[in-house]
C-alpha cells in the first residue's frame, strides 16, 4: 500500500527525512507525514493507477433532511 522506507530513500536520494520530503515536494510526487515525521507515499500514485477506481466516502445525509427536486 505505501512504499517502504528503503524505497523512498532510492526514490529521493535521501535518508533524512526532512530532505526526503524536500525531494518529494520538488518532484510533484503526493505524500502524507505521519506522527514519526516521515513521508508515506501510496504505491499507487507511482504505479499510475486509474483514481476513479477508488471510491469515495459516502456522505452523511440525515433521516429527517428535507430531499432536493
Amino acid at each position: 500500500m505505501f512504499l517502504s522506507n528503503l524505497e523512498i530513500i532510492e526514490l529521493t536520494g535521501f535518508k533524512q527525512p526532512r530532505k526526503q520530503i524536500e525531494m518529494l515536494r520538488r518532484q510533484g510526487i503526493a505524500f502524507n507525514v505521519n506522527a514519526a515525521g516521515h513521508p508515506k507515499v501510496v504505491k499507487a500514485i507511482l504505479e499510475g493507477r486509474d483514481r476513479s477506481t477508488v471510491q469515495p466516502a459516502k456522505t452523511w445525509n440525515p433521516s429527517w433532511a428535507v430531499p432536493r427536486p
